[in-house]
């Protein structure tokens, strides 16, 4: 691919990243990609075959980003949920992307699903592995751990309208440090 092609494909991803995140799958315009991003349509469906396509590239891509960034230790949860509150609150989109997601793909229509899957595989061994160093409780099947873990923080920045109506007005860094504690707590060895 070109440098030209590169810088394109970039310009799509971004474009494409916005667009998805503030409209989903349905209510996103190829047309409106295609003007923020500076490349015609019918590029887009060279690179990307169809828009629900590229939906999923650009998933895909936002979710190797995060587990790059954010990898977990099983050994301290707490810190994960510090790391994760940093990741989402400087990157909204991608619990955006998910939401969407979700709604519209519901469980038939996951992107990169094998991958990400082996990817949720190794944090529950992360936290297997912690539990039998005793670091962690067992007290808890460690999927489930991390899964508490990841909604401790995820859920409530998700739908900020369920955080407020059940906390209040709470800051990111109240909620963060609230998660922490509880995410202690749940883990700590017995």
């Amino acid at each position: 691919m070109t440098r030209n092609a590169e810088a394109t494909k970039a310009r799509i991803f971004q474009a494409a990243t916005a667009e998805f995140a503030e409209h989903g799958i349905a209510g996103a315009r190829v047309d409106r990609i295609a003007k923020q991003a500076e490349a015609n349509k019918q590029l887009i469906y060279a690179y990307f075959g169809s828009k629900d396509a590229l939906f999923g590239a650009v998933l895909e891509r936002a979710m190797a980003e995060l587990a790059a960034e954010v990898p977990i230790d099983g050994a301290d949860l707490p810190g994960y949920v510090d790391r994760l509150t940093a990741y989402h609150t400087a990157n909204p989109h991608v619990l955006r992307l998910l939401m969407w997601e979700s709604l519209e793909r519901g469980d038939s229509g996951v992107a990169a699903e094998s991958e990400r899957a082996e990817h949720y595989r190794d944090k529950t061994d992360s936290v297997r592995r912690a539990q039998r160093s005793g670091a962690v409780t067992d007290a808890i099947e460690p999927g489930m751990l991390a899964l508490l873990t990841l909604g401790m923080i995820s859920w409530p920045l998700a739908v900020p309208q369920l955080r407020r109506m059940l906390l209040g007005e709470t800051s990111v860094e109240d909620l963060q440090v609230a998660a922490r504690e509880a995410t202690r707590r749940l883990t700590e060895p017995e």
